[in-house]
């Protein structure tokens, strides 16, 4: 049984340490101007530092792919060109592509850089996998509706292509995200394609006959409209073992405009799968869904991989991820016997919460809190407060240490 590569998103600078600290393999990475995501928040990833950002990457002996998943109007492509020897000179260890365009640039100034194919492709057959092989791919990232049986067909029929599917995180409701809401709902300001996407298919829906303007009717009888084109989010951590009999060479999770949070915790709780299937232990996986259900979501589906996509698969009652635990600190270095910490969410002294770290999990206290700015000791923690903090058990190593509230909440979305 051939190990499956852990793939996550690394959405900024900080994000990418996280993924490899909690075990991903893999990480891929867009820069703002060539990339389905537009990210706004953290040590963006742009073309001055995108050198350095692979750098480190390797340093932290994993994988980075670049992004240039764009479907590129004749502008993009000038400026794409213009920047190729920078994105050359960087070195990842492969580049996204769906636009064609984009593709023959590639070939024409990086040949030797591994070409994998975007899910925006829309790749769902053998004859489309070997077409993209011919022209050089090394990898088809396959799209999302194809079941599993499909996959190993694939893979049967083009043995030497690797595989690659999403097991995790956010659905859009186009075929493969190609989805044009945006575009048309915000006039053109907020293209999806072009990583601005406005999110339409989160927003809630009401039915209006054309004779009757101004009486609108609820699709479905619910106080909170309907989100009808809201599908929830996927999960396939119970599936890692038939995917891998499938063939698949690649779990891809998506989320690089998640929170930090996000990152390491779906992280973790996949390594944690994977190794334990590579162990032949594969008949209590679904603890790793309870685990799952303490991120941001909004309802788990294993969406078209079992073959059996229906309406259960659509939130209809939420348009945001709520998480089922709420994420508190991060940890930012130690000072004697206490940590020193980034508050997330307000926390009190005494309070039972949750310890993750790339090694550990378990429950503690906080037995004193000091804030760094007065210099006294409080009973609560605020939100965005830098906080000193001794806790009853410390963690062997508080590097990329987290924490979160103990208890599972919004178990009726998140199940």
């Amino acid at each position: 049984m051939k190990r499956p590569e852990l793939l996550m998103p690394a959405g900024n600078v900080e994000k990418l340490k996280y993924a490899a600290a909690y075990g991903a393999d893999a990480v891929y990475l867009g820069t703002v101007d060539f990339s389905l995501r537009a990210m706004r928040k953290g040590e963006l990833i742009t073309l001055d530092n995108l050198k350095t950002v692979i750098d480190t990457a390797k340093s932290l002996n994993i994988k980075s792919y670049l992004t240039l998943n764009i479907f590129a109007f004749n502008n993009d492509i000038k400026m794409l060109e213009s920047v190729m020897d920078r994105i050359q000179d960087a070195a990842p260890d492969a580049i996204i592509v769906s636009d064609m365009g984009i593709l023959r640039l590639v070939k024409k100034y990086m040949a030797d850089t591994a070409l994998h194919i975007s899910t925006q492709t829309n790749t769902l057959n053998y004859e489309a996998v070997k077409f993209w092989q011919d022209l050089g791919a090394t990898r088809s990232i396959l799209a999302r509706e194809l079941p599993i049986k499909d996959i190993a067909e694939i893979k049967q029929k083009v043995p030497d292509m690797e595989l690659e599917v999403f097991v995790h995180g956010s659905q859009c409701v186009s075929f493969s995200g190609r989805c044009l809401l945006s575009d048309y709902m915000t006039d053109g300001e907020r293209i999806a394609n072009h990583g601005n996407c406005a999110q339409p298919c989160r927003w809630s829906y009401k039915l209006v006959e054309e004779t009757r303007p101004g009486q609108y009717y609820e699709i479905e009888q619910n106080d909170k409209g309907t989100h009808i084109l809201s599908p929830k989010d996927l999960c396939l951590v119970e599936y890692i073992p038939q995917l891998i009999d499938a063939g698949v060479d690649s779990l891809k999770v998506e989320g690089r405009t998640k929170s930090l949070y996000y990152v390491s915790a779906v992280t973790k709780a996949y390594r944690s799968a994977i190794d334990e299937v590579m162990s032949g232990k594969t008949d209590d996986l679904y603890k790793y869904v309870e685990e799952l259900k303490k991120v941001g979501n909004r309802g788990y589906t294993q969406g078209f991989y079992l073959g059996n996509n229906n309406s259960e698969s659509y939130s209809y009652d939420i348009s945001k991820g709520l998480a089922g635990a709420d994420f508190l600190f991060e940890v930012h270095g130690k000072e004697n016997d206490m940590l020193l910490v980034k508050v997330k969410n307000k926390f009190l002294k005494g309070q039972e919460f949750e310890i993750i770290t790339p090694d550990e999990q378990y429950f503690t206290c906080a037995e004193s809190i000091i804030d760094t700015k007065t210099g006294e000791e409080t009973d609560v923690a605020n939100t965005n407060g830098e906080m000193l903090v001794k806790l009853k058990q410390l963690p062997k190593n508080y590097e990329y240490a987290l924490a979160r509230t103990k208890e599972i909440k919004n178990d009726d979305i998140a199940s």
